[in-house]
């Protein structure tokens, strides 16, 4: 049995599972980039398993659209399609902002809590940010902006807000690991989200969080045009 993190014990995953789980990560996290050439056998050795439970894996990914089978050659990590990355910062944008303005309708105590709560997940990016821990940092910054989201209330704004999970590591990982010490920059711009949450302000809310995107994405794509 396998120890999980809150201590408890459940199965060990099967090898399709774990072939499946390991090159997942190494795509979400940027390990492997975009148009990256891959194949079953340097997973299977890392992995630790035969080849067929990661043809199945790969197969899995592929219906995903993280990766594109070539028969005989592996498999090729499937980039963000131009202008996804500007579509992904648009809806976040737009269901953090009205997640906020529905948050504001809570009473002094409740918003009290939740501020605490928001507080809590900065806290939780402090360790990453210091040790220059890009891809730890990724998922907590993930966690930070859908704990606004799922503070609002709005079951159906929090599910297709998580949907949007895999895009928003592999943009994080592009934008943070050529720049390692903006990650301490990152945290005190999440501090000011939550600070203008704690004063009800949602103008400055709205102007903190499209600075943040920019800063953070619109920047370093606006770089990368020719």
């Amino acid at each position: 049995m396998e120890d999980t993190r809150d201590g408890s014990e459940r199965a060990p995953l099967a090898a399709a599972d774990r072939a499946y789980e390991f090159t997942r990560e190494l795509i979400v996290s940027g390990r492997l980039s975009g148009g990256e050439l891959i194949s079953e056998g340097e997973i299977a050795e890392r992995v630790g398993v035969s080849r067929t439970p990661v043809r199945e894996a790969f197969l899995r990914l592929q219906a995903e659209e993280l990766l594109r089978l070539f028969p005989k050659r592996g498999a090729v990590v499937v980039p963000l399609a131009p202008g996804e990355g500007e579509d992904v910062l648009e809806i976040r944008e737009a269901i953090e902002c009205l997640a906020v303005r529905r948050l504001l309708r809570l009473d002094d105590d409740d918003l009290a809590r939740v501020v605490e709560r928001l507080r809590e997940t900065l806290r939780a990016q402090s360790g990453p940010a210091r040790r220059l821990d890009t891809p730890a940092f990724a998922r907590a910054d993930q966690a930070f902006h859908l704990a606004i989201v799922a503070a609002s209330g709005n079951a159906l704004a929090e599910r297709f807000y998580g949907s949007l999970g895999d895009r928003q590591l592999r943009m994080a990982a592009q934008a943070l690991h050529p720049r390692p010490e903006r990650l301490e920059v990152l945290v005190h711009e999440h501090g000011a989200l939550v600070d203008a949450i704690a004063r009800r302000d949602v103008a400055r809310f709205e102007e903190a969080l499209r600075a943040h995107l920019d800063a953070t994405h619109r920047a370093l794509a606006a770089a990368r045009r020719p």
